[in-house]
């Protein structure tokens, strides 16, 4: 099944942290802190209200320095778009958003050539000649999405675990794109 498959048959909880996710992967570009997003984690596994632990991470991501770099603005409005109550429609909008989002950050960072498919048609399962980081990043966004379809609330620690992976790759990639600009 498509990542787009994946994302119109997930439920609240699914969309949740399938955004999450993203946004979670993307940590490296916004800060130092990997645990800053764990609070809201936390909020959906006890299904409860995330609009306090969402305020403390905006607080703590939205003071890392500003660059001027189209991946670290996408992980911004990433962050900035999160919906503050977990109502369907706002969180279906929100994690396709960062689905793309996320993609295309990897996209950006990836050194090897990403062919010419857009990032919707890698979404929606063109996989032709993609690269490795951007590749990476598909399988992850479709592991995290089949781990909460068959699992629910069990499924959101491997997912946690998937996107810490994610993290420690795009940490990896950010720390060598900033010793190549030195």
């Amino acid at each position: 099944m498509s990542l787009v498959e994946l994302l119109a048959q997930a439920d609240d909880r699914g969309l949740a942290a399938s955004g999450l996710a993203c946004l979670d992967r993307c940590v490296p570009l916004l800060g130092d802190d990997d645990e800053v997003l764990r609070p809201l984690w936390a909020s959906l596994a006890e299904e409860a209200d995330w609009q306090a632990p969402l305020a403390r991470a905006r607080e703590a991501l939205e003071t890392a320095p500003a660059q001027e770099d189209r991946a670290v603005t996408l992980a911004h409005r990433m962050l900035g778009a999160v919906p503050v109550t977990r109502a369907a429609g706002p969180l279906r909008a929100w994690a396709d958003a960062c689905s793309v989002a996320a993609l295309q950050i990897h996209r950006e960072l990836d050194a090897l050539d990403d062919g010419s498919r857009t990032v919707a048609a890698r979404r929606e399962g063109r996989t032709e000649d993609m690269s490795p980081l951007v590749a990476a990043e598909l399988r992850r966004q479709t592991t995290i999405l089949e781990l909460l379809a068959g699992r629910g609330a069990g499924g959101l620690r491997q997912a946690l675990d998937v996107s810490a992976e994610g993290r420690r790759v795009l940490r990896a990639v950010v720390s060598r794109r900033a010793r190549g600009r030195t």
